[in-house]
């Protein structure tokens, strides 16, 4: 049996627990898949009677330890399933509790429901008013919860319902009950929504695995930037880029194995055609080139070759990157070579001169008592961090 995932999120004592309670009924128990991931335990609920599973994120609010420790539990368990690569445990819907006797939304609780479900960034969401028990007011409550959304950019165009509920059968007074109201509204609402719940949790997955490979990938191009600061560095002539050759194709090999392109003849060539553009192409000729000519360099000769020598490094994983990537999320294929070749070369001949003119600008002002290579490696480091 297949399940959508529903997570609930809101302060202890609003009303939760009862709430999915109602939801899943009385055959409601705890899903095998109840899970103790990042240090936290998460209750997963399920039932036969209905068509999603409810993992509940405990609570929310209270001391700021204790939002520090839920919100760290639904990261860990976002980041460690998506990492499992099993879509049965995305997040599909989240249920946004807010009590309905407070009448307000509290901002903090928006912000941590933000930090908490950062994996899960397209998915809609749906708030429910707890306790509402004055039918007069809900109105007003709805209007304030879609009023406080619209101030969070990050998740109003995510917002796909707001509904009051009484998950239970309240007595305000000796005579005067208040029926439950509103669940029969939230399961409708829930399954409405999890068609483009599923679509966009696999685009959220796919998102972070690229977030992932693209902080890994950039750590290694920082490695062979700094590798390629102590080549340039050494007193030899350095007419063009063919002494990088060996960092480079390291580099390319290294970024090809963690983004999955293969070993095939397909992949062998355009592995091939990035290291040409890299070394003996115009492209990177005219580079060099181009970043020996700046004016005003007050620099020795042998950091202003490192300084070149990092930057090349930098500039063909950064658009060796790019190319790996678009192949990754299928937009382009191995096959691909004039657009590879395109691409890099455009990384060599525009970008490549405006961050290494600026670089090698910066060493001017480094401390007579530092190590300039240290400080080239440090400069060309930060501006592969800072990449978007």
């Amino acid at each position: 049996m297949g399940f959508g995932n529903v997570l609930v999120i809101g302060s202890s004592g609003i009303g939760k627990t009862t709430l999915i309670k109602a939801v899943l009924g009385p055959d409601m128990r705890i899903a095998p898949a109840t899970s103790s991931k990042g240090g936290q335990r998460l209750e997963i609920y399920e039932s036969l009677s209905v068509p999603f599973r409810i993992i509940d994120a405990h609570d929310m609010g209270g001391s700021f330890l204790a939002r520090q420790l839920s919100i760290r539990a639904v990261k860990n368990w976002s980041k460690d399933n998506a990492l499992d690569g099993n879509a049965d445990n995305d997040i599909n819907v989240i249920w946004f509790c807010v009590e309905g006797k407070s009448r307000k939304l509290i901002r903090q609780q928006l912000a941590d429901l933000s930090r908490a479900t950062d994996v899960w960034r397209s998915v809609p969401v749906i708030v429910v008013i707890t306790k509402s028990y004055a039918a007069t007011e809900r109105e007003e409550n709805i209007a304030l919860v879609r009023e406080q959304f619209a101030r969070t950019r990050r998740r109003a165009e995510n917002l796909k319902a707001v509904i009051p509920v009484v998950a239970d059968t309240y007595q305000l007074d000796e005579t005067t009950f208040v029926a439950p109201e509103g669940i029969p509204e939230l399961i409708a609402a829930t399954n409405e929504a999890m068609p483009e719940g599923v679509r966009a949790a696999g685009e959220d997955i796919a998102s972070f695995s690229l977030k992932r490979r693209r902080a890994v990938a950039r750590s290694i191009v920082a490695a062979s930037a700094t590798a390629g600061v102590a080549v340039g560095a050494v007193p030899l002539p350095f007419s063009d880029a063919l002494i990088l050759t060996p960092i480079e194709s390291a580099l390319v090999n290294a970024l090809a194995t963690l983004y999955g392109i293969g070993k095939g003849s397909a992949a062998k060539k355009l592995l091939g055609t990035i290291l040409e553009v890299g070394t003996v192409s115009t492209a990177a000729k005219a580079a060099i080139s181009a970043l020996k000519a700046v004016p005003g360099i007050n620099v020795a000769a042998s950091v202003l070759n490192a300084a070149i020598a990092g930057s090349i490094v930098a500039a063909i994983g950064e658009g060796t990157m790019r190319v790996f990537e678009r192949i990754y999320v299928g937009e382009k294929t191995i096959d691909d070579l004039d657009w590879a070749r395109e691409l890099v070369e455009s990384r060599l001949s525009k970008e490549l001169v405006a961050q290494g003119t600026k670089i090698v600008g910066k060493l001017s002002g480094v401390s007579a008592g530092a190590d300039p290579l240290k400080a080239v490696a440090g400069l060309i480091s930060e501006a592969i961090a800072s990449k978007q």
